[in-house]
């Protein structure tokens, strides 16, 4: 393992499959695991504090993500991407974007805009840092809330 992940915060309201998913995501996307790098279920089940069932569960969802690629008796993988990879995930994430921008501007709740609101406030900082890590973290808080606020559970 390149580094050791966070234990899973329990009392978030959140699946615990989607809590692992998310978390191992995140460092894939942070470089902490790089690609080609073997992702070993009993490691990660360790390092998260929880069993392995969900980390089988998040490594097929990332798999179906295209983040992780499975080989046959080797096992799972962060994938490789190329520049054309990364700009067609980008296309199809604008797409969704709008659409999701458009919802929400239908069907947001006054918490949700103060929300939003908060996570601009405190990504300031760590754009003035270049904190890339940090700036990824809030502009993903601030999405997901523009995500709820959509109200479209798919």
């Amino acid at each position: 393992m390149a580094q050791r992940l966070p234990q899973i915060q329990l009392d978030v309201f959140k699946p615990l499959r989607e809590l692992v998913t998310d978390n191992i995501r995140q460092a894939i996307i942070n470089g902490d695991f790089p690609p080609g790098m073997r992702l070993m279920e009993l490691q990660l089940a360790a390092d998260l504090g929880v069993s392995r069932t969900p980390i089988r569960e998040a490594i097929r969802k990332l798999e179906l993500e295209g983040l992780i690629v499975m080989i046959p008796r080797r096992g799972a993988y962060v994938a490789n991407f190329s520049i054309k990879d990364i700009n067609e995930v980008y296309e199809i994430r604008t797409a969704l974007d709008v659409l999701s921008a458009g919802l929400a501007a239908e069907r947001i709740k006054e918490e949700e805009l103060e929300e939003m609101e908060r996570r601009l406030i405190s990504m300031r900082p760590a754009i003035d840092a270049m904190d890339i890590p940090k700036i990824a973290e809030e502009d993903s808080a601030f999405h997901d809330v523009i995500y709820k606020a959509s109200r479209n559970e798919r």
